[in-house]
């Protein structure tokens, strides 16, 4: 056949599709076949103009009169030609978003080529665009046993493989088939990083929506194309600490720290070793030797002072390199230091990779400072953080958000979501704030979205719980930064204030902050009370006669170390009948090894410590906190968000005083809800209070009605009161702003 005449053809074809002028186009080639009976292209494009006009039947007669005659050894040709018009036709379709008709052409393709597993891909793609997309579909199309049986993996489109995989596990993450099909894609990935950042994705959402087993095999996979990805490693190990598969959390910690190549990267990796084995609580004598090694990396790290990190993980890491020394030890001058020393190292490595963001952010500041002096009528607030929802951040963050005086401020939120799950906590963030934000991950483009809305103020509430965050801060999107509630200070060199109260730090503080302490009159927390479920959990339930006095320690297992422990097993001991109830938490072999072991030492039964179970919300945890008579806090990192539930069901407790922020979260609470009873200064006075308590009925009466009549009076419990303090903050800091 004549190459011009069939160029010709083509050029005639192309331009009846593109005008869609079906009819005149079948008139075309009805006579062109009656002129060209042998011609098959004719036969080939008729067929098409009759699918395209929904005549599926006429098209596929027409296709067979082509090629029912033709011979066999020229049957695969004319197929594979007729295969590439409709091809060809399907992607234009696609282009002018026809998903309907394009599904339709691709399905005479797979009547022609039912083994063509790009074009079953396209199928797959349509049938999620079309919304027809079952849990069948994969099955169905044979997707999984084509890819498990494919023996010419050159031929698969890689780009159209993980564009449909993504597409699948989006819409269906929870469906063993999306699994599977990731199982059967593995082996045929070419490219690991567009792979890798799906699963990293699928793995945050499907954490969010607490699917930790569906996650965990997921990364599972990802490490079978990347077995050294730290990015990988280091969200199984979280995945494998919420499901309390501790020992599994620590083995890949401990292969993550040994794919680190650099000093920095194997500090981040060691800060995750140690974060696996506090959870799983109990492994102080393993623990103390690799925290020793922690502060020599520490050391070592600061001593190389590498520039060369960017925004990456590792420099986001290190951030929190230092997270848990306040858990260990309470010297508040030290492990400030070390923060600030870290802190600043993370600057450095911002700031040399972002200087156009940081110079843009500082001339919008500026800008926005002359257009709005000497004041603005209302001064934009933004809160940031990624729990917004059931947490502590969300539960003890809302009066902030409830009385806000509107006619004086706007609250813009920056909040982390997941589409699959519906969270009454951030409905209600989202109804009580003036602007939204919602993000997925925290990514360093956040700080473009904080900078555009021309904040006045931007508040984290994460500090070094989101290293990102971390890292977003220091872009300096808002004129005036600010941390509050979520940990102690950042020491992030670009945070101007910490938030906090005559109590929770001690008067010479400042002498260790970079970042200026703003001390609200009162109490740097409030709330207005927290809403309580029905009790799950009675003595009977645990063995406990109705007589005995119940001391309850209800911190997390970090918490947790075998000098507070013996405090409060020295205090079960010389209190005759009582018994001692360990919230549940942590790897169940290692807790009892940790506090029966202390316990046999101190000559008191194992049968008199307790754990409890964990239960399914914070309403059931507060409802069950009734069942103690007394509770135990720890020290040197005291309960925050326990304390304001034990103080809010009436309950009393003991607090060991320290000079750190986390060491004086207790006793600040514990004043502004108008009780002293309970607060210790000495480990001496911890035990003397948790004996004189559990002995004293009359006392623990006199303080459950001090507590209940607290709630009418106390500056813990007024939530009003407290924002009308920390917005006068506010106003307070953007006057000296202007004034500077």
């Amino acid at each position: 056949m004549n190459s011009d005449w069939i160029v010709a053809i083509h050029e005639r074809a192309e331009k009846f599709l593109e005008n869609r002028q079906y009819e005149e186009a079948i008139s075309y080639y009805e006579s062109a076949i009656e002129a060209q009976p042998e011609n098959r292209y004719y036969y080939f494009y008729l067929g098409l103009m009759f699918l395209l006009q929904g005549q599926e039947e006429e098209s596929q007669m027409t296709w067979l009169l082509a090629l029912a005659e033709e011979d066999a050894a020229k049957i695969d040709d004319w197929n594979a030609e007729l295969i590439g018009i409709l091809n060809k036709e399907a992607n234009r379709q696609v282009k002018f978003e026809n998903y309907q008709l394009a599904w339709v052409i691709r399905q005479q393709i797979r009547e022609l080529n039912p083994t063509d597993i790009n074009n079953l891909l396209h199928l797959v793609d349509l049938s999620i665009e079309i919304d027809i997309y079952t849990n069948e579909t994969l099955a169905d199309y044979q997707i999984i046993d084509r890819l498990q049986n494919c023996t010419s993996p050159e031929d698969l489109n890689q780009n159209l493989l993980i564009h449909v995989w993504d597409r699948v596990v989006k819409v269906a993450d929870l469906e063993p088939s999306s699994l599977e099909l990731t199982k059967a894609i593995a082996p045929h990935v070419k490219e690991s990083q567009a792979f890798i950042k799906i699963i990293l994705d699928l793995n945050c959402e499907l954490a969010h929506a607490h699917q930790h087993l569906t996650a965990i095999e997921f990364c599972k996979v990802g490490l079978q194309v990347d077995p050294k990805n730290l990015k990988l490693l280091n969200p199984i190990v979280n995945l494998f600490t919420e499901t309390g598969n501790y020992s599994q959390a620590i083995q890949y910690a401990q292969f993550a720290y040994s794919a680190a190549a650099t000093a920095a990267g194997k500090l981040v990796q060691s800060l995750v070793i140690i974060k696996s084995m506090m959870s799983a609580g109990g492994l102080w004598d393993e623990l103390f030797p690799l925290i020793e090694q922690h502060k020599l990396l520490i050391d070592q790290v600061l001593a190389e002072n590498p520039q060369n990190l960017g925004t990456s993980e590792i420099s986001m890491g290190l951030y929190s390199a230092s997270f848990y020394f306040p858990y260990i030890e309470d010297h508040p001058q030290n492990n400030i230091q070390i923060r600030r020393k870290l802190s600043q190292l993370c600057q450095s490595n911002v700031e040399m990779a972002c200087p156009d963001r940081i110079e843009k952010f500082k001339n919008q500041n500026i800008s926005l400072l002359k257009a709005n002096f000497p004041s603005r009528k209302k001064l934009k607030i933004g809160y940031i953080s990624t729990c917004f929802k059931r947490h502590s951040v969300g539960w003890l963050s809302r009066a902030l958000f409830k009385h806000c005086d509107r006619d004086k401020f706007e609250i813009y939120t920056y909040m982390k979501t997941s589409q699959a799950v519906r969270d009454p906590i951030k409905d209600w963030y989202m109804a009580h704030s003036d602007e939204v934000y919602q993000y997925s991950l925290p990514k360093l483009e956040l700080a473009d979205k904080i900078n555009s809305d021309r904040l006045d103020i931007l508040v984290d509430l994460d500090s070094l719980t989101s290293n990102t965050i971390c890292g977003i801060l220091a872009l300096k999107p808002a004129p005036i930064q600010v941390t509050w509630l979520g940990w102690d200070a950042s020491e992030v060199p670009t945070i101007d204030y910490f938030i906090a109260d005559p109590y929770v730090l001690p008067e010479d503080a400042q002498n260790h902050y970079q970042e200026t302490i703003w001390r609200l009159p009162q109490t740097y927390l409030a709330v207005d009370g927290f809403e309580i479920s029905v009790p799950t959990i009675t003595r009977v339930d645990l063995g406990i006669p109705d007589d005995a006095i119940v001391y309850l320690g209800a911190q997390r297992g970090p918490k947790y170390n075998p000098h507070i422990a013996n405090l409060q097993l020295e205090i079960l001991r010389e209190v005759p009948n009582s018994y001692f109830m360990v919230k549940g938490f942590g790897e169940q072999e290692s807790l009892n090894r940790f506090f029966f072991d202390m316990a046999d030492l101190q000559g008191i039964e194992k049968e008199r410590i307790k754990f409890l179970p964990r239960v399914q919300s914070e309403e059931i945890h507060r409802a069950n906190l009734q069942i103690a008579d007394v509770v135990l806090d720890t020290y040197p990192y005291n309960g925050a968000t326990t304390t304001m539930e034990t103080l809010w069901m009436c309950i009393p407790m003991v607090t060991r005083v320290g000079e750190q922020f986390a060491a004086r979260n207790s006793y600040t609470m514990m004043l502004n809800a108008g009780i002293t009873e309970g607060i210790a200064w000495t480990d001496e006075e911890y035990v003397e209070w948790g004996i004189r308590l559990g002995k004293n009925e009359k006392l623990r009466q006199e303080i459950f009605w001090k507590l209940r009549q607290s709630k009418q009076t106390a500056p813990l419990w007024n939530g009003q009161q407290f924002t009308r303090e920390m917005e006068k903050a506010y106003q307070q800091m953007w006057m000296q702003y202007l004034e500077s």
